[in-house]
């Protein structure tokens, strides 16, 4: 039960980066849903990164690292 709600979240998390590259979509509800949710757990990481990274570097790593630490918690359990 565990491992479906975090693969669901892990295809929030792409449907998130792909939306984030087309911007005609981003007022939609169910987009901004995505966002919110995402962002829950990406925007700390991405806060941390932003110390470690340049200003100017153009990916953002932070869904990575969210799906890599979920994948590992699922490893463990």
């Amino acid at each position: 039960m565990i491992r479906s709600i975090l693969n669901i979240y892990i295809l929030v998390l792409v449907a998130d980066v792909i939306l984030s590259y087309l911007p005609q979509f981003r007022n939609y509800p169910a987009v901004l849903y995505i966002k919110k949710a995402s962002d829950f757990t990406c925007k700390p990481i991405r806060k941390l990164l932003r110390q470690l990274v340049p200003q100017d570097f153009p990916f953002d790593f932070s869904p990575f690292l969210v799906i890599l630490s979920i994948k590992i918690l699922e490893a463990l359990w």
